[in-house]
């Protein structure tokens, strides 16, 4: 293992449980429609499985708008705030995350701040993963090497594969729906891959 100085943490489906606000979504999206849920959910899952983004591409199937996200709805993982605060006393911790506005604000409500020494959210800097100049800003801000940060993420389009291009180490947790995922090709083969937060201590703790 390189020398490690950063862990990058992705938000949606990695800190926090997004089920509630995708049941939300679909619930909105079906509403006034003839469209049972149990098929859309299908639907969801046969494109998750597929490596694409389930629910859209659902919502685009049946030609429904995509509905606002719920972010309030939205929980920690169990064990998130005792990872995290571990973590903190070893490395410095950052996240890089496609979110809405005043993920800053939403970090502290759910009272994990303390132990996060950078955000960088796509609504704050108008880039978005999977582009490298999102990840290439991070280290800037950060004053970090590639070589010397983690990628911790959910998605393989995302996280892990651009984070390995440039260079960085990553782990994969197969939480959400990217359990439903699969590695196709060798570049997206992360170094680790753990099913939640607390798996994470037994490789960084």
């Amino acid at each position: 293992m390189k020398q490690i100085d950063w862990l990058f943490f992705d938000v949606g489906s990695t800190l926090v449980n997004e089920e509630k606000a995708y049941q939300d979504r679909i619930k909105q999206a079906l509403a006034d429609t003839n469209i049972s849920y149990a098929a859309f959910y299908q639907t969801m899952i046969h494109y998750f499985m597929e490596n694409k983004k389930g629910d859209v591409e659902a919502l685009k199937y049946y030609g429904l708008r995509c509905p606002s996200w719920k972010s309030d709805l939205e929980t920690l993982y169990p064990g998130c705030k005792h990872v995290l605060k571990t973590l903190h006393s070893h490395y410095k911790i950052g996240i890089i995350a496609n979110q809405l506005p005043n993920l800053q604000a939403r970090l502290r409500t759910f009272g994990i701040d303390s132990w996060i020494d950078l955000v960088i959210s796509s609504a704050d800097v108008g880039l978005a993963k999977p582009d490298f100049a999102i990840f290439e800003l991070t280290f800037q801000q950060a004053n970090c090497l590639a070589e010397h940060a983690v990628m911790i993420g959910d998605r393989l389009d995302n996280d892990i594969l651009p984070a390995k291009q440039l260079g960085m180490q990553t782990i994969w947790i197969r939480q959400g729906f990217s359990h439903l995922n699969h590695i196709t090709n060798p570049a997206e083969a992360p170094d680790w891959t753990v099913d939640n937060l607390t798996e994470i201590l037994e490789i960084l703790g």
